[in-house]
């Protein structure tokens, strides 16, 4: 479909093109979503290292009820179109939030569910606690945040990191068992 060249719509690493204003459900792959939050890093990249959504996305996947495992990976896959906005920024641009919640609802029904368990909000309190101690270069608590967990994040690179999400996704039987031997489309 060819797109006009002020639509609001960008082009996804599958070659579709993806509108905020009408969220195609074709246009959001897990393929997008693993792309997008591996190469978007969290605080506005005001991080020691490069730390990707995709890594916090697995991390929550794994610290979450095994029952909630696809909500935890999925928590933030709208990040992949919209990118990722520090909270307080956020918080001062409602058309933002607005767009987050039309995409997160396109998203959310597209993976069987309707919204966020509390237990995954949780964990990512969690983690937000867990990446200003051990990537952030002050030790204040935030409001908002939780203990951090026992874990050591690694800061995987772009590659590394839509790998790690892909693999997730395959353990999660979000994806067909010969994903990455050739069943896939992750170019």
């Amino acid at each position: 479909m060819a797109q006009h060249a002020y639509a609001p719509t960008i082009l996804t690493t599958d070659g579709r093109y993806f509108d905020f204003t009408d969220p195609d459900p074709a246009a959001i792959t897990l393929n997008a979503i693993a792309r997008g939050l591996a190469n978007t890093c969290r605080f506005g990249g005001q991080c020691r290292s490069f730390y990707s959504v995709a890594e916090h996305s697995i991390w929550v996947s794994r610290l979450v009820p095994a029952h909630l495992a696809v909500h935890g990976l999925l928590h933030d896959a709208a990040e992949a179109f919209i990118g990722d906005m520090p909270k307080p920024l956020k918080e001062m641009l409602p058309d933002y939030k607005r767009v987050e919640a039309k995409v997160e609802a396109v998203l959310f029904a597209q993976f069987g569910f309707i919204s966020l368990p509390p237990e995954v909000k949780h964990i990512d309190r969690v983690m937000l606690a867990t990446e200003q101690r051990q990537i952030m270069n002050n030790r204040d608590r935030w409001v908002g945040t939780d203990e951090p967990a026992d874990i050591v994040l690694e800061c995987l690179s772009p590659e590394q990191a839509y790998r790690a999400f892909m693999c997730r996704a395959l353990e999660l039987e979000l994806l067909p068992v010969d994903y990455f031997s050739g069943g896939g489309d992750h170019a």
